[in-house]
């Protein structure tokens, strides 16, 4: 149950199985905490979108799910093992389905890659545990250990606060993956301009995006710098457009 993981993401306490359980907590408090919107067409579209990108994520088979947050503000977030949120005002502010895609492929990326292990194992790590789990790798006790302190680590509330680093492999992970589904992947530089004006006209609407992610403008030149060989891609659909209005 519980191992050391290397290659994509870094050393993790966590196993997969583990990581989907804690999420299936997460989920629990964020439902309960977090007005959604439950206009069908919008949830519908919005899961086949985020569907069609899980499929093309690297990693484990994690359940994705996509829900739509009741928020004026732009934001999204990822949960352990799967689950995705999206803020009603990030769809209003993307004006293309690729800008719109671009963010979801973000947290699916943070998913596929396992930040939420590493930050839980890094939060582990804080406390102690560390130490004491590790004569516990390789057998269930361990791995029960592992799982009991990560849902203590999730106890205070259902998000994590990734890493700069973090976020800016999302944005890299996020890009391929976006390409690989079809959408312009250069979609997700506009949205980044789309976060810098946003930020000027209006900082409230963006604050608990931008108190977590590397600054938007940094993120766009990184971005470029990646894409440059890369071109091509579907940008925008007439049921995108008509989403977005709902909104």
């Amino acid at each position: 149950m519980c191992a050391l993981a290397t290659g994509a993401a870094s050393a993790s306490l966590i196993s997969v199985q583990d990581e989907i359980a804690l999420g299936r907590q997460a989920q629990q408090k964020a439902t309960a905490r977090v007005p959604r919107v439950t206009d069908r067409a919008v949830t519908d579209y919005v899961t086949r979108i985020g569907r069609r990108l899980a499929a093309q994520a690297r990693g484990p088979a994690y359940p994705y799910s996509f829900t739509v947050a009741d928020a004026r503000d732009i934001n999204a977030f990822a949960l352990p093992g799967g689950p995705v949120w999206i803020h009603r005002g990030a769809i209003r502010a993307a004006a293309t389905e690729a800008q719109f895609a671009g963010v979801l492929a973000h947290e699916v990326a943070h998913i596929a890659r396992r930040h939420a292990a590493e930050q839980i194992t890094t939060s582990l790590a804080a406390e102690g545990f560390l130490g004491a789990l590790g004569a516990f790798l390789g057998n269930d006790a361990g791995g029960a250990r592992a799982a009991q302190l990560g849902a203590q680590v999730l106890a205070g509330g259902y998000l994590l606060k990734f890493s700069r680093d973090e976020e800016r492999d999302a944005d890299r992970a996020g890009a391929q993956i976006l390409q690989r589904a079809g959408w312009d992947a250069h979609a997700m530089i506009d949205f980044m301009e789309t976060l810098r004006r946003q930020a000027g006209h209006d900082p409230g609407s963006v604050e608990a995006f931008l108190s977590t992610h590397p600054a938007a403008a940094e993120r766009a030149a990184l971005l470029r710098d990646a894409l440059r060989h890369t071109s091509g891609g579907r940008k925008d659909s007439p049921e995108f457009q008509r989403i977005r209005s709902r909104l």
